[in-house]
């Protein structure tokens, strides 16, 4: 299947292939294996490295990356639109540039706040946008820090099938 992040604008953002594993009550993981070929617009990133998982939930303004080790970034949550599946071979989202990152050792970082407040000018993001990422940006940053479920050992299981 296709994972297909994507700027307010329309263009083309993170996208790679996946192997969709399931679902759970926290919504559909998909696996990317640390030799997939990554892409940022269609440019090739490179592969991860290492394996990882992403969690696309189903009504939430973000998704959830989960990282195996040695990679120092535990968990890197983008704060996007809710995830679309406009077929079952494809998910879609826009990202809304902010970001949550928990290292390896448990330090959690907020993360591109300034390039938000650019592309809400740039982009015109209207109000019920900014206030959605906003309110996810803030749910997020204490969920994980707080490692509240699925920020604790929700990953684990769904991780090991591409590890």
């Amino acid at each position: 299947m296709r994972v297909t992040y994507r700027k307010y604008d329309g263009s083309l953002h993170w996208n790679h292939t996946a192997v969709r594993l399931g679902e759970d009550e926290y919504g559909v993981w998909v696996g990317i294996g640390g030799d997939v070929p990554m892409f940022r617009g269609a440019e090739e990133w490179g592969p991860p490295k290492t394996p990882f998982v992403i969690l696309m939930p189903r009504d939430a303004w973000w998704t959830a990356s989960f990282n195996a080790e040695p990679h120092r970034t535990e968990i890197y949550c983008d704060v996007s639109t809710v995830p679309r599946w406009p077929s079952p071979a494809e998910v879609t989202m826009v990202d809304l540039d902010l970001d949550v990152r928990r290292r390896r050792w448990g330090a959690v970082e907020l993360l591109d706040e300034d390039e938000f407040a650019e592309h809400r000018v740039k982009f015109h993001y209207p109000p019920d946008v900014v206030a959605a990422a906003e309110a996810s940006f803030a749910w997020l940053a204490a969920a994980v820090r707080d490692r509240v479920e699925p920020f604790g050992a929700a990953s684990y299981g769904w991780l090991a099938q591409v590890s």
